[in-house]
């Protein structure tokens, strides 16, 4: 969803055994080298990342994660873990954790799944198959209901269109469905808003929210406020958002997690971690603009110690 800007961080000068003989020896004996540890895996991508994972194992006989697993601990064994993975299978882990146990986080499937493209979908179904014995779509539609179940079986259908040709008068036959179907009825069918905003592209959904306006005068995301609640709400909201601006909905997430007393370490990770190789620094820079101050600096008065220094080091 939304437009990209790759970010990718890439070593030049990579040497994957050296990496791993590096991590090796800051693992080795009493304390461990925290510091090397994170200055090697966040200045190198995703790809260098599991050649490094390779080469340790070929080397050492034994999977890096599980060495790190059992010589790091808190938010930045987290972080590190995180970045160990492809972005697939971070994913796929997250929407398992979101969906474990008596309650379903909602929000973090709807972050997920209404953020990612057609590929990204499919190659987290995929990554989800390999590493738990159940099935994304059947788990969807176990742990959700309603409404919601059914947008994101259809986002899960990774079929929205991607290219840039725009229809006007499908924007105007769209947005005139959405009208009968929220605004002008008594109750809301979702039906017609959970196609229109999971099938269409980006620029065709901005030509749809634009003659919405025109026709009907009123913005569509003040029509969502109205016609829907809760994580129905939310969701059609976080598709406007990045169909308009997915760098600012990114942003605006960062700035919620760290708002306040507390922190949302957990969010704080997985945006920074799923975005690095995606669109960071335009997220730095929609950061900047939107709340007068760098990102670098809200998470540096937000975290401490090693978590501290892995999230800037991503960040940088």
């Amino acid at each position: 969803m939304g437009n990209s800007h790759p970010g990718t961080q890439y070593h030049v000068h990579f040497s994957e055994e050296g990496d791993a003989k590096r991590i090796k020896k800051a693992c080795k004996g009493a304390g461990t080298d925290e510091v090397t540890i994170i200055k090697i895996l966040a200045s190198r991508s995703t790809e260098q990342r599991q050649k490094i994972k390779e080469r340790y194992r070929a080397l050492y006989g034994k999977d890096l994660e599980k060495v790190l697993k059992g010589d790091l601990s808190g938010c930045l064994e987290k972080t590190i873990l995180a970045m160990l993975d492809r972005p697939c299978e971070f994913d796929a882990k997250l929407l398992k954790e979101a969906m474990k146990g008596a309650g379903t986080h909602e929000e973090v499937l709807i972050e997920i799944l209404c953020t990612r493209a057609n590929s990204q979908i499919e190659a987290l179904k995929e990554a989800y198959k390999q590493m738990f014995p159940s099935d994304l779509v059947n788990d969807v539609q176990s742990e959700t209901s309603n409404t919601l179940r059914k947008l994101l079986l259809l986002l899960l259908e990774a079929d929205r269109d991607e290219g840039f040709e725009v229809n006007e008068s499908l924007a105007e036959q769209d947005a005139k469905e959405l009208y009968e179907a929220g605004e002008n009825r008594w109750g809301t069918d979702e039906l017609a808003f959970n196609t229109v905003l999971t099938k269409r592209n980006c620029m065709q959904l901005r030509a749809t929210f634009k003659a919405y306006e025109a026709l009907h005068g009123t913005a569509i995301d003040e029509v969502i406020k109205r016609e829907s609640s809760g994580d129905v709400e939310k969701a059609y909201l976080t598709i406007v958002q990045c169909t308009r601006d997915c760098q600012a909905y990114f942003a605006e997430l960062l700035h919620e997690a760290m708002k306040g007393t507390g922190t949302d370490e957990d969010t704080l990770i997985r945006i920074l971690v799923s975005r690095s190789e995606v669109d960071l620094p335009s997220i730095k820079e929609r950061y900047q603009e939107m709340y007068k101050t760098s990102l670098a600096k809200a998470v540096q008065s937000d975290s401490s110690g090693d978590f501290q220094k892995v999230l800037l080091a991503l960040v940088k």
